[in-house]
């Protein structure tokens, strides 16, 4: 006989074989149960050649009583033993996070019976029965490593981008400083000039009015400059923003994950020097903006 197959891998349809061989034996050890109650009615009541209609069904209401008994018994632990089996399938599957659904309906599909009912006659037949493997089979294998290793795979992808928005945000920072710098420099010079303007008050008024034209030439490209300083203050701010949410973002999903295994990982104390450190900047460019804008 051609063997019939199931659909499944090779590892799935020899634990359906297994399954299988299972519910052969049970369902044997039921027939057995039910051959030797009729064979105790034979040995026990059919001891007279001759039994009157009364005796008859007062035979057969116990022979019924007694195979109901052992067939509802043994349907009540195929049910319970079938639960079992899902159970262990389901306990491995969420330790992957998996959620597997069951169709009811394909019970019932005299297809798929008819199937599985050739599989079961090519599978268990003499002629094309295969070696009996080990008799000692294997538990379902735990799946923690597995799953572990999945979520230290993701940890590890959070905190490399964690690192690279932490190297972000120091480039922008380094930024801000040399903007800040660059502020210094502009006000030390219009306090310079300011200086020089006062000092020269007594001079001749072709040097003032040569002054006071240097002077404006000087504010207009300081204007200019602290225009173009403050738009790119505006960019870097905005940009700190965004880095900061970015860098929120991902020690949310981090701490997420952390408390997946264990709280391992907890907030660095460099990140927190971070976060006063750019508050510190902040309140620094405030302060320069109140000072320039007197």
């Amino acid at each position: 006989h051609p063997q019939a197959e199931l659909g499944l891998n090779e590892h799935h349809q020899n634990e359906a074989i297994g399954y299988m061989r299972f519910a052969r034996f049970k369902r044997g050890l039921c027939l057995k149960t039910v051959d030797s109650c009729f064979q105790d009615l034979k040995d026990s009541r059919l001891v007279e050649e001759t039994f009157t209609v009364d005796e008859v069904i007062d035979m057969l209401d116990g022979l019924q009583s007694v195979v109901h008994s052992e067939v509802e018994s043994e349907l009540i632990n195929t049910t319970y033993t079938n639960v079992l089996l899902l159970r262990q399938l389901f306990s491995q599957a969420e330790k992957w996070y998996l959620k597997l659904q069951t169709d009811v309906s394909d019970l019932e599909n005299r297809e798929l019976l008819e199937q599985v009912a050739e599989f079961e006659k090519s599978e268990f037949t003499s002629s094309n029965r295969k070696p009996t493997a080990d008799p000692v089979k294997p538990k379902l294998a735990p799946l923690n490593e597995g799953g572990s290793e999945l979520l230290n795979k993701t940890v590890a992808h959070l905190q490399e981008e964690n690192e690279k928005l932490k190297a972000r945000l120091k480039t922008i920072e380094t930024q801000a400083t040399a903007a800040l710098d660059e502020k210094s420099k502009l006000e030390k010079s219009l306090r310079d000039l300011q200086m020089i303007q006062g000092d020269q008050k007594t001079n001749a008024n072709q040097d003032i009015t040569e002054l006071e034209m240097k002077l404006a030439a000087l504010k207009c490209q300081f204007e200019k400059t602290l225009n173009d300083t403050t738009e790119n203050q505006k960019f870097l701010e905005e940009d700190l923003v965004t880095t900061k949410h970015d860098l929120l973002r991902v020690q949310d999903q981090l701490s997420a994950a952390e408390k997946e295994l264990e709280k391992k990982f907890q907030q660095t104390a460099a990140y927190r020097n971070m976060k006063e450190i750019l508050a510190k900047k902040n309140e620094q460019i405030k302060d320069l903006r109140r000072r320039l804008s007197k």
